[in-house]
């Protein structure tokens, strides 16, 4: 039964919290510990013995039927809740530091001093108003707003339902309610070749061959960039594999389909991240380890582009070496945006690279986007072209469904004739091949 304690003009109310003491070898004792209050809400005194009497009550029910939160768990600090939270999750390295980004940048510095327990709806909802405000006024994107909420709203529900810090959240999530606002979408057009043409002969001009080479490749294979291009080892390419494929079961099973004088492929079998600032090989997103077959144009592309240095990575970069951290502002953003002409020191001198309007400000995963375009508009099976893009299909479609040989063929088939057909259009620029290096020479 609660206890009340009247001490000049203030109640106080302690009841059992449904906890024991420990001991020095952290066991439990058979002493309990107890809660107090000195009024239903902080800041706000009860009126009378009554109602603190009943409140004890009430804070006993709920540790008899197990939906109690101890007062010490709900005054844990935001700031200290969330990196317990974020060290707790177990996931890939990018998405970690993604989380961590948004903690540092937003969440922290404006619940950090706020209890767990205290965070309310009329709070919540005043916070969301000032990021969209935000959003409104430039300072940050609609997309961002999206993942900070939607972070927030995670934090929410596992300290409700994991760690009993609190017994509701406040994000509380409605249909369609109130003004109605459209989602932006990032602006995308059709991804013709001319522009691929345009982004691989800039990137020929700041990185060689391999940066012709790599464009064409994102854009049709669909691989993930950067991420999958820059972990595409040597034994993972269609020169190689699947006969130098390390995994003796995986190169069995696949030299049955794939290899230089069948079904020319490669395998996404890595993608590169930093964890911790070092570079790093992990599994690709979702787990999609996957085989793509290539046409032919681009299976001899790149038997001329492994024949031509000595890396272990499919794609090095300028110097021959890995690719830079800074890869978006020293290699992207210069194929999208271009460069002046500079002359002087033979060491400093670069030539004009002109911009491509059409790719203004977008992001190179938008190559991605356009071969899903391609597939769509050749008429590919959904399983074909889900399979390609790295994504499973679902319900009792993906369970029945299955990637045929034949399918690939038709895959490889149209991807070539797309090629071809732009080729037979007119005189367009290539680069000459490069000079086979001797054994034992590397470079670009």
């Amino acid at each position: 039964m609660p206890y009340v304690e009247v001490r000049g003009n203030s109640i106080r109310v302690k009841w059992w919290g449904g906890e024991y003491h420990l001991d020095t070898d952290g066991r439990a004792t058979r002493k309990r510990k107890y809660e107090s209050a000195s009024g239903p809400e902080p800041g706000v005194p009860f009126e009378d013995e009554e109602e603190a009497y009943n409140y004890g009550l009430d804070r006993e029910h709920e540790v008899r039927h197990g939906t109690h939160i101890p007062r010490a768990s709900s005054k844990t600090l935001m700031k200290d809740y969330c990196w317990m939270w974020w060290e707790a999750q177990d996931l890939r390295p990018m998405s970690m530091g993604r989380y961590k980004s948004r903690l540092r940048a937003r969440i922290i510095p404006y619940w950090g001093e706020r209890p767990v327990g205290d965070i309310t709806a009329w709070e919540y909802d005043a916070w969301k108003k000032s990021l969209k405000k935000a959003a409104a006024a430039g300072e940050i994107s609609h997309h961002y707003v999206d993942q900070l909420l939607s972070l927030f709203n995670l934090l929410m529900t596992d300290a409700v339902v994991k760690y009993k810090l609190r017994a509701e959240s406040p994000v509380i999530k409605h249909g369609r309610r109130g003004r109605y606002t459209k989602k932006k979408r990032e602006a995308k057009r059709p991804m013709e070749m001319e522009v691929l043409h345009h982004l691989a002969r800039n990137a020929y001009t700041i990185w060689g061959f391999t940066g012709w080479v790599c464009v064409w490749t994102a854009a049709f294979t669909g691989m993930r960039p950067p991420g999958e291009l820059w972990g595409l080892r040597r034994e993972f390419a269609s020169p190689t594999w699947p006969a130098s494929d390390p995994d003796p079961d995986r190169r069995a099973g696949a030299s049955e389909r794939y290899g230089p004088a069948k079904l020319p492929a490669l395998r996404v079998q890595w993608q590169q991240q930093y964890v911790d600032g070092v570079r790093t090989l992990v599994d690709p997103k979702y787990d999609s380890h996957r085989t793509l077959v290539l046409p032919p144009f681009l299976h001899e592309l790149h038997c001329v582009l492994l024949a031509s240095h000595g890396s272990e990575w499919v794609f090095p970069g300028i110097q021959g070496g890995e690719m830079p951290r800074n890869w978006y502002d020293s290699y992207w953003v210069p194929m999208r945006d271009g460069w002046p002409e500079r002359t002087g020191r033979k060491d400093s001198a670069r030539p004009e690279i002109l911009p491509v309007p059409q790719m203004a400000g977008k992001r190179f995963y938008l190559v991605r986007h356009g071969h899903r375009e391609w597939l769509d508009e050749d008429g590919h099976s959904r399983t074909a072209i889900e399979t390609r893009m790295g994504h499973e299909v679902a319900g009792v479609e993906g369970l029945y469904s299955n990637l045929t040989p034949r399918m690939e063929e038709a895959i490889a088939e149209s991807l070539q004739e797309r090629w071809e057909r732009f080729w037979g259009m007119g005189v367009w620029w290539a680069p000459p091949f490069p000079s086979i290096l001797p054994v034992g020479e590397s470079g670009v």
